[in-house]
């Protein structure tokens, strides 16, 4: 764990702000929940607190306590920028440094004359003035709650608060799956629900909204996959001429990849996305055990994550993308075989 300049922060912060809270690109349920959550609270600690996001995030999170504040910095650039330029420092939730906002919010952030605060749980982070990293933690949303509790204000989580914090919490560990989710995570999540989280609501709001284009693209999905068992590897595939054919939103993808690693005997799981507006193939790996995709995405595919979750990205053509995958996995075979052995 990395704690720098916390007493610092915490002098700081016992005088009202304008701050401003920004998340990563593409924006996942982590992202939202844990900068709307800190948002809430600094709010009742009498600062004056915004929410920027480089763009937009899916349909299924719009929901979420706050959520018709938040700036868009592709859409909403002057809101964003003018934000920016009142506030007296920036919080950075749920990414390690500063090229995962995308290029032109990047250099506006490289800009930026005041202090930088991290909360994040992502490996190798770069230097901030203050910073709270923790590699171990099952999420953003569970180190807020960290951050609210070492600042003496565990009594301050309200309703909205606990409800954004619980929605991080519950989608960065896949409901509370991953290897990630500890007993501390289960003793939080509880203090959230006696704090007005409504779990069942929750969970309907993010799972319960397929549209019928969707599973039909989830259907195409599960038909491209592909299953490499002597490697112990299943991987997914999704064009744009695919993604196009069954109407594609932002979203529409999130979570899919973990249908490759579902399947038994499988302990690394993949999906490639043609993503022509980028030219690029997005990837999302997953892995069991002691298998770590962050080192696997950071050595061949320009990404980096967690040990067991985390992207990439490829500038061949899909079929490139594979053929370059595939000539891979001879040189980890022993250690994707010995991944999930006791």
């Amino acid at each position: 764990m990395i704690l720098k300049q916390f007493n610092e922060l915490k002098e700081v912060l016992s005088k009202p702000q304008q701050i401003v809270i920004i998340g990563h690109k593409n924006p996942d349920g982590d992202a939202v929940g844990s900068t709307l959550g800190l948002k809430h609270y600094l709010d009742k600690k009498g600062h004056k607190a915004q929410v920027l996001m480089p763009n937009e995030y899916p349909d299924f999170l719009h929901w979420i306590p706050g959520s018709e504040t938040v700036y868009r910095f592709d859409r909403q650039n002057n809101q964003c920028v003018k934000s920016l330029r009142k506030s007296t420092m920036a919080f950075l939730l749920d990414f390690n440094a500063l090229h995962r906002v995308g290029q032109d919010m990047q250099n506006t952030l490289e800009k930026y004359e005041h202090d930088f605060a991290l909360i994040d749980h992502h490996q190798q982070p770069d230097d901030f003035e203050y910073m709270y990293s923790d590699t171990s933690m099952s999420s953003t949303c569970q180190m807020v709650y960290n951050f609210i509790e070492m600042m003496g204000d565990v009594d301050m989580i309200d309703k909205n608060i606990a409800t954004c914090l619980y929605t991080g919490i519950m989608t960065d560990t896949g409901s509370f799956r991953f290897r990630s989710t500890t007993s501390t995570t289960h003793r939080i999540i509880a203090d959230l629900i006696d704090k007005g989280a409504e779990n069942d609501k929750i969970h309907s709001n993010v799972n319960d909204s397929n549209t019928y284009s969707r599973l039909l693209l989830l259907g195409q999905a599960l038909s491209n996959l592909e299953i490499l068992p002597e490697y112990k590897t299943a991987f997914i595939t999704l064009s744009e001429e695919e993604k196009h054919k069954y109407s594609h939103e932002k979203g529409d993808t999130e979570g899919v990849v973990n249908y490759a690693l579902s399947l038994k005997g499988i302990v690394f799981g993949i999906i490639f996305i043609e993503d022509e507006e980028q030219g690029i193939i997005k990837i999302s790996f997953r892995s069991k055990g002691k298998f770590s995709v962050n080192q696997f995405a950071r050595k061949y595919f320009n990404g980096g994550g967690h040990d067991n979750a985390a992207g990439g990205r490829s500038e061949l053509s899909m079929e490139g993308t594979i053929e370059r995958f595939k000539s891979l996995l001879p040189n980890y075979k022993n250690e994707l075989l010995t991944s999930y052995e006791n």
